[in-house]
């Protein structure tokens, strides 16, 4: 009887720590790997978009993008996580615009704890791949 009425608030404790990490969020703004710049991840209907926040120094201009009337504008706000959709539990899949190169990759994003948030991202036609871990700003 004893380990009923202890059982019982462990359970209800247990059913609330699995609905929090369930309910876990890439919405905020994240610092990515090489220190360079900050990215606003928020909602876009019933996906997830990011935006470039911040950049470390003065934010460049997307000058290798494919569309050479878009090569002038600052990267400063620009879109690079487009259209992540729910995946699975705690992931999101994709397409991520690097303006360093001008390209657009297959990407994946997953929560890696509250803090830390893996970027999978493959180039078009079985390309090369890549991954690196962006760290929560807020």
């Amino acid at each position: 009887m004893k380990f009923s009425s202890i059982a019982r608030p462990l359970s209800l404790v247990a059913l609330l720590t699995a609905s929090t990490a369930a309910l876990a969020d890439p919405v905020g703004e994240w610092r990515v790997a090489d220190g360079t710049a900050t990215v606003r991840i928020h909602r876009c209907g019933a996906a997830l978009c990011g935006n470039i926040a911040t950049t470390a120094s003065a934010p460049g201009k997307d000058d290798r993008n494919p569309d050479p009337r878009k090569r002038n504008r600052s990267v400063l706000g620009m879109e690079i996580l487009i259209n992540m959709r729910p995946a699975g539990a705690n992931l999101w899949s994709g397409t991520s615009y690097d303006a360093v190169d001008g390209q657009y990759y297959a990407t994946q994003i997953s929560l890696e704890g509250d803090s830390s948030l893996k970027i999978q991202g493959c180039a078009p036609g079985g390309g090369t791949c890549g991954t690196e871990t962006w760290t929560r700003v807020r």
